[in-house]
Order: C-alpha cells, then structure tokens, then sequence
C-alpha cells in the first residue's frame, strides 16, 4: 500500500467499512450500475453485512493491523465488483484472485479447500475460475489501494476497466445450466433403463 498514493492515503485516513460508514439504506438508493448499488445488492443478495469482520487480533505492528482490517473489510467489494457468491467454489475463486493480486499467503493458504469441492466443482475451478482469478489477479491494479468509500458512484464496469479486471462467468447461472443438464441427463436414462450416473 505504501507503493500507492491512494494506498498512502488510505493509511493516513484509517477508513472503516461498517454499516455506519457505508449506510445500506442510501447505497440502495445509487444509480443501478455504481459501485455502491452493486456493493449494497450483492450484500442483500448474499445476505450478509459489513459488520461481521471480525476484529483483526495478534497482530502487534498498528499499521499491519490496519492493512488486514482493511483487507477484511474490503473483501465483500471484491465479491460485488466480481459477482462471486459466498458459495465455497466463488470463495475460492476469489481468494485464488486476491492470491494473485496482493500476494497476501494466507489468500494463498486458502486455496488448500479445493480439496472440499465436488468434483464437477474442482473442474470448474481448475477450467474456469482458476485461469481466471490468476490473469485478471496478475493483470489488474492491486486492489487493496482502492478507497472504495471515494468510487460508490461510480460506474462499476468503468471501475473494473480502470483496474483491468474483467467480471468472471456467472457462478451461480454456471452451477444452475450444470444441474440443469444432470437432471436431463438423469431423467433421459430413466426413460432408457440405463445405469444411474454417480
């Protein structure tokens, strides 16, 4: 952050994301397509709110406390500015992209739950969203140095631009073609005879 002069900003000011700071009620109210109306839908969408964040412990240095408050706080953006859900499968996506971008381990470190997906869903991530996360981590402009409180109106696909990120495929429409298809698939070996798939 320090290498950034909005990261230096974000330091100086020690801005908090909470319902107090980011009021969902007027964030609801933000043209359509800002950064603060899809903040505040994903986070309805989801059902989630940017008061759980946990209290950032065990770390003694203020300042590195400051920057993982941050990043936790943050995160829920991430989610909105991308359209991951707080599935496990757009979670671990996601943390494969903060990986990729921040370089922060324990990001790293979460992507050992890829063991805990379905095999449809391990493929998918090693197919999909893996290749994804990684380019568009790699390519885009560190987003922990965004001062999200500055960007709420903004237009969130120009905010994406601007940090050279493209929006992954839809995880949620993905896992409904795919259950979609498994059942057609089932139905049409009922009506055959044939052997039930696992």
């Amino acid at each position: 952050m320090l290498s950034s002069l909005t990261g230096r900003r974000i330091l100086r000011d020690r801005p908090r994301i909470t319902t107090k700071t980011m009021p969902l009620k007027h964030l609801r109210t933000l043209p359509e397509k800002s950064v603060g109306r899809a903040y505040a839908s994903w986070l309805d969408k989801e059902a989630v709110s940017p008061d759980t964040r946990d209290q950032v412990q065990y770390i003694d240095d203020e300042e590195c406390a400051y920057v993982m408050q941050r990043y936790r706080e943050c995160h829920d953006f991430y989610h909105a500015v991308t359209g991951l859900p707080v599935l496990v499968e757009g979670e671990i996506a996601l943390k494969a992209f903060e990986f990729a971008n921040t370089l922060l381990p324990m990001t790293g470190l979460s992507l050992f739950a890829v063991a805990r997906l379905k095999p449809a869903e391990r493929s998918r991530f090693w197919h999909v969203y893996l290749p994804w996360a990684l380019t568009n981590g790699l390519r885009s402009k560190e987003i922990i140095n965004v001062y999200w409180e500055e960007q709420l109106e903004r237009n969130v696909d120009d905010l994406r631009l601007d940090l050279g990120m493209e929006k992954p495929p839809d995880l949620r429409e993905t896992r409904k073609a795919f259950r979609k298809q498994r059942k057609a698939t089932e139905d049409k070996r009922k009506r055959v005879g044939g052997p039930r798939s696992l």
